[in-house]
């Protein structure tokens, strides 16, 4: 073999060797960067599920310091924030008594159409909203005098559906209600209830807005029950409701956030019912339940 073939077959050997060490080097670079990916998504999972247990705890935490008899360590739910450290985690929960919100089955047309008219809306479109609301849960086809909605209102605004004659079966149903918009539910959804049956709410637990539609000052009320703080009396002139005294359901909307060192979230929004044992080895009845977990 003469000499330029010899060097020609070891230069095609030395490129091929160097190739392989090319593809060696990508093979195992994947690998590294791959393996980097899954070990960051088994952290974010495992964070975003310690952030959820956290979150859980602050709801269990917070149905038994509701319950307690003690004036002074009581959380009152009428809607005002608690914190609590749980394992290192930050946690804000603030619960309220369903006894403190308009119940959609139970309200009449002038709290509705308050409590709507409170939300931004103008008088006579208020007026009709909270009409469709009765029109929704009334067995008969006859429209509200305010305007309202029956089956013949629906087919003309191109809905595929009609009133629906009977109760409410979640607040969620509201936003099939006919002039409802995405907007308009999501600012009257926390101060909307199916669960306490009750025609006006327990001013001890309500909030501002539900205060408002009750024809009183909700801004001046909330001041004074804050001031007022659990187990405190009364500040002079406040009415005996505004100082904590009223009477529970045993149903209560709870929101528990909890927060990690690492910046990550969870929050859990429920509806839960004292008692009921639906679910074995808890003390309450879930009514709703939504949660989830987000980075900050």
């Amino acid at each position: 073999m003469s000499r330029s073939a010899a060097l020609g077959q070891r230069g095609a050997a030395l490129l091929l060797v160097l190739w392989l060490i090319v593809l060696m080097t990508a093979l195992v670079g994947g690998f590294a960067l791959a393996a980097r990916v899954e070990n960051l998504q088994a952290r974010v999972l495992v964070r975003g599920l310690v952030a959820s247990n956290a979150a859980r705890a602050g709801l269990e935490y917070a149905l038994t310091r509701v319950a307690l008899s003690d004036p002074q360590l009581q959380w009152r739910p009428d809607g005002r924030s608690y914190h609590w450290r749980y394992d290192g985690a930050e946690v804000e929960v603030s619960l309220i008594d369903e006894n403190g919100k308009v119940d959609l089955n139970q309200a009449d047309l002038p709290l509705l159409t308050q409590l709507v008219q409170g939300s931004g809306v103008e008088p006579s479109q208020a007026a009709r909203l909270a009409a469709a609301i009765v029109d929704w849960r009334d067995p008969d086809t006859l429209t509200q005098p305010a305007g309202g909605g029956e089956d013949a209102d629906y087919a003309s605004a191109g809905l595929p559906y009609g009133a629906k004659d009977a109760e409410f079966e979640s607040v969620a149903e509201l936003e099939q209600v006919l002039g409802f918009t995405p907007a308009l539910y999501a600012r009257l959804e926390p101060h909307l209830t199916v669960y306490s049956g009750r025609a006006r709410p327990d001013p001890t637990f309500a909030s501002a807005p539900v205060l408002d539609a009750l024809g009183m000052n909700g801004d001046e009320v909330i001041a004074q029950r804050r001031g007022a703080g659990a187990g405190a009396p009364s500040q002079a002139g406040a009415p005996e409701w505004a100082g904590m005294a009223g009477e529970s359901s045993g149903t209560y909307s709870i929101d528990s956030r909890a927060r990690l060192s690492d910046g990550r979230e969870s929050l859990l929004r429920v509806v839960v019912r004292v008692g009921g044992n639906a679910v074995p080895g808890t003390a309450y009845t879930p009514l709703r339940w939504e949660e989830g977990a987000s980075p900050r």
